[in-house]
């Protein structure tokens, strides 16, 4: 089930396979952290000789999600399977699963997340009913940003000239025939990726073969990821900026293979807005079936 699959109606929570919020057996009233600014981690030092601080970079920390006053509503009698349902489906786990929330008509956004803590007032009154007022839940998403639940994905080949007109074969200007065709036209390398939120987003980056030395430049800030392998024609180097990873085939870690002008892979993240992104090789490497294509998500905090 990819994110947000079942998010159809303002006010739906998805979390994993549990949806909550209208027309659910799990309706809520307030939500906290959401659209809060998550804790930061200063770097600011104090200024010895003189009054105020030296300001330092700021690192957004876990972002905690809460929400509050959440309703189960079940047929009398049913109320211990409903709660069990949630209870798995909110157990505790090592790895995170996609939180998906939409608050009103705009598209809903995504982040990653474990839930930290379920609260349900047990009576026996509210079992007997199948109402159960009170409850909680409450999350930690390791990245604070949050995300367009659409992935986009641009993809290009390396630089190649356009074909032009083989005025060998082309007939006299008597005898051309107009718009003239001058074939398909040819790759520029480049591909341009917009981030439309206001957080920078690390992309994934997949280098196809055939290629030698593939290589990525942001044009925007001048940042570098570019690795010294040769790669054949069924070979996958897949570069994962936000986890600094570099994968041959999804099986074998190739980070060492980086260059020496290659920059930290978590340092290549989009920034808002456009940016444009090249792809090249060493100089020879010219295989027209070899390609670059960049996945990413617009982040905002």
């Amino acid at each position: 089930m990819a994110p947000g699959d079942l998010v159809t109606l303002p006010g739906h929570v998805q979390f994993g396979d549990l949806l909550l919020g209208p027309r659910t057996t799990y309706g809520w009233q307030s939500l906290t952290g959401w659209e809060d600014t998550p804790g930061y981690d200063s770097g600011t030092v104090n200024r010895s000789d003189a009054h105020g601080a030296y300001p330092g970079r700021l690192l957004a920390g876990p972002r905690t999600i809460t929400l509050d006053g959440v309703v189960i509503r079940t047929d009398p009698g049913r109320m211990s399977a409903a709660v069990r349902t949630l209870s798995a489906a909110t157990a505790l786990r090592d790895d995170e699963l996609p939180l998906v929330i939409q608050l009103d008509d705009a598209p809903p956004l995504l982040s990653w997340a474990r839930c930290i803590r379920r609260a349900v007032p047990v009576g026996t009154g509210g079992y007997a009913i199948g109402v159960v007022t009170g409850a909680a839940l409450q999350w930690e998403a390791t990245d604070p940003r949050r995300y367009s639940v659409i992935e986009q994905q641009v993809a290009t080949g390396l630089p190649s000239p356009e074909p032009g007109l083989d005025w060998q074969t082309t007939p006299g200007p008597e005898r051309l025939t107009y718009p003239l065709n001058f074939g398909v036209p040819g790759s520029t390398g480049t591909m341009l990726a917009v981030n439309d939120g206001d957080a920078p987003s690390h992309p994934v980056i997949t280098f196809r073969g055939p290629v030698s030395r593939p290589s990525v430049t942001n044009l925007r800030t001048g940042e570098v990821v570019e690795y010294d392998i040769d790669l054949a024609a069924d070979d996958e180097l897949l570069v994962d900026t936000r986890e600094g990873t570099v994968t041959l085939n999804n099986s074998a870690s190739r980070l060492y293979t980086a260059t020496a002008r290659s920059v930290p892979e978590q340092s290549l993240a989009l920034a808002p807005g456009a940016s444009s992104l090249l792809f090249r090789a060493a100089p020879g490497s010219n295989d027209p079936r070899a390609a670059a294509s960049i996945r990413w998500r617009s982040a905002l905090w």
